[in-house]
């Protein structure tokens, strides 16, 4: 493809992250999960840290099932304290949790996860460069708020952007990035 990444990486993982992921909409109930957990896990490491252990992540929380996810208790806490394979911090574990017992409390009112955070979906004039990116937005501080309100946790205004950037409620391909019009053509299609 011609035109450049929007980042570069040594790391082959991380090049294909950006290329096969990276605002691809996600709009599956445990898909928005999975990336919620992971950005809050993100707090603090880099989001490649994340991407290297994501299988862990996945194998210490149940596949990010959320039914699952929300049983999880104190033996569980300590298991995954225990677990040199995910990020072991027991403030981001505890969220984790709670996060799913929020996504399942989502469903009681009837509105699902992906319909509350697709409802903050930003159309707009793709980023010229890394410079335009930003670290949150109104949108992004909303959501967050909504999301607190639902009892997610670990859900701050700039973990929501990282999040919506990752999921494809926002395109932030950078205009030069051959990735960015196939992006557009995903998102499109959700209408």
């Amino acid at each position: 493809m011609a035109g450049e990444r929007c980042w570069e990486s040594a790391d082959e993982a991380y090049n294909r992250y950006h290329d096969e992921e990276w605002g691809r909409p996600v709009v599956d109930e445990h898909g928005l999960y999975e990336r919620f957990c992971l950005e809050g896990f993100q707090c603090g490491p880099t989001w490649l840290t994340i991407l290297r252990k994501r299988e862990n992540f996945r194998a210490a929380f149940a596949g990010f099932e959320p039914e699952r996810g929300a049983r999880f208790d104190e033996a569980d806490i300590e298991r995954l304290l225990a677990d040199a394979g995910i990020v072991r911090h027991r403030g981001k574990i505890e969220a984790a949790i709670a996060n799913a017992g929020a996504t399942l409390a989502l469903r009681e009112t009837g509105r699902t996860l992906p319909e509350l955070v697709w409802s903050y979906r930003v159309d707009g004039p793709a980023p010229k460069s890394r410079g335009d990116w930003l670290a949150k937005t109104p949108g992004s501080e909303a959501l967050s708020k909504e999301l607190r309100r639902a009892g997610f946790r670990f859900v701050g205004p700039t973990t929501v952007y990282a999040a919506m950037q990752a999921c494809g409620i926002v395109n932030d391909h950078l205009a030069t990035c051959p990735w960015r019009a196939a992006v557009e053509e995903a998102r499109a299609a959700l209408g």
